[in-house]
């Protein structure tokens, strides 16, 4: 075995499985985050060359009613993750995200810029993220933003689903980010850990989001374009569609960083749509 997987069913996990058949994916029936020390345990038994961690508590809105819930698996398991991969000496790549960031302004956010998290889930995930880079271990923190496929659940297959059944739909136009495709995650996450291997100084926090930054709407309308709908799309504030946990208007990362250490460009999201929609219908 080289790279042990923390996700099975996750999109990314998906890719990850496609790109390098050699990689375990655990499921949660194989590693449950929710029992961070067996999860470490687990690391320390099977001694893989490296570990990538793409699991998690993904609903942002549901993480306001879990909050113990998601700081435990968001929070303290990758933390002892990354303290098992520090006792191997093995590299550790963990996946974060954009919302631990508050949204001001209309600039990119740098890996260095100081986290402000609005949400229970990007709490959870600032959480994760110090406990990794306490731990000791050679690590890798990927943040990354509005990841899509073909595989798992994401905007753009809910976005097809809706498309077969309204008319119209009206879509947040205030919220600006890089939609991401997961693809692009799984092969920056492998090369990521391989680099780490023979270069732990380039240990630290990075970021990666597809170009170019654009509205949810905006992304909506290349989604119908693709799937050669006629669904009238209008764009809405953020103020007029109300969720259970805010989010931030401006989700732009900065990903000079990523390019500069590990030569990971910024992927192009609209070809991998018109993939992603191919491979759907």
């Amino acid at each position: 075995m080289t790279i042990l997987v923390f996700g099975k069913t996750d999109q990314i996990a998906c890719e990850l499985a496609e790109l390098d058949p050699s990689v375990r994916c655990l499921g949660r029936e194989d590693a449950d985050l929710s029992d961070p020390q067996t999860c470490a345990d687990l690391v320390r038994r099977l001694a893989p060359k490296a570990v990538i961690n793409v699991a998690g508590f993904s609903s942002i809105d549901r993480a306001e009613l879990k909050e113990r819930q998601a700081g435990l698996i968001n929070g303290v398991a990758p933390g002892a993750i990354a303290l098992a991969c520090a006792d191997l000496g093995i590299p550790f790549v963990h996946l974060s995200s954009d919302q631990v960031f508050d949204g001001a302004g209309d600039q990119p956010f740098t890996p260095d810029h100081s986290p402000a998290p609005l949400s229970v889930y990007g709490h959870s995930k600032r959480l994760g993220e110090r406990a990794v880079a306490a731990s000791g271990a050679d690590y890798a923190i990927l943040r990354v933003s509005r990841v899509f496929s073909a595989h798992g659940k994401n905007f753009l297959k809910s976005t097809l689903a809706l498309f077969d059944q309204r008319d119209s739909l009206e879509i947040v136009d205030d919220q600006i980010g890089g939609p991401t495709p997961a693809r692009a995650v799984a092969q920056a996450c492998l090369n990521i850990a391989k680099q780490l291997k023979a270069s732990p100084k380039k240990s630290g926090v990075y970021h990666l989001a597809g170009a170019p930054d654009v509205s949810w709407k905006a992304f909506t309308e290349e989604i119908a374009e693709a799937a050669t709908t006629q669904v009238t799309i209008s764009g809405v504030p953020t103020s007029k569609y109300p969720t259970t946990a805010p989010r931030p208007l401006n989700a732009r990362l900065d990903c000079l960083s990523l390019e500069a250490a590990f030569g990971i460009t910024r992927p192009d999201w609209k070809q991998a749509v018109h993939e992603a929609v191919s491979e759907l219908r």
